[in-house]
């Protein structure tokens, strides 16, 4: 398994990013995409409009907001585009892209930990 960033979208672009998908649900203000350098947006991985409102940003409600998070990440939807990212970690560094300033209770983490995971599952299989 290659590594698995994530990266606030404000940040320079690096060559050891490797492969930036932006997974944020609304495009991050004032960024362009071409300055962005992700080779796709997957905004339905974001958490939903609903959950979001819920948690604010509010480090007090991070547990509960991973809880749900992650619920909404077995929808059928998103658990193809999980594979699809599951697939380029793979091959080479994949770098999750995301607009929050807090850079520890975002869905990019929760989505980091739910890759690695599907990853250490399917090499055991």
């Amino acid at each position: 398994m290659q590594a698995i960033g994530i990266k606030r979208v404000y940040e320079a672009p690096a060559r050891e990013d490797g492969t930036r998908v932006l997974v944020d649900r609304v495009w991050p203000r004032g960024v362009k995409k071409d300055a962005a350098r992700v080779i796709q947006w997957m905004r339905e991985l974001g958490p939903s409009d609903e959950l979001r409102q819920f948690f604010n940003h509010d480090p007090a409600r991070w547990n509960e907001f991973r809880k749900r998070y992650r619920r909404e990440l077995r929808s059928a939807n998103a658990r193809q585009m999980l594979k699809e990212l599951a697939a380029l970690a793979r091959k080479d560094t994949l770098t999750l892209v995301y607009g929050a300033k807090d850079e520890t209770h975002n869905q990019a983490v929760v989505l980091r930990e739910v890759l690695e995971r599907m990853i250490r599952q399917a090499s055991k299989d």
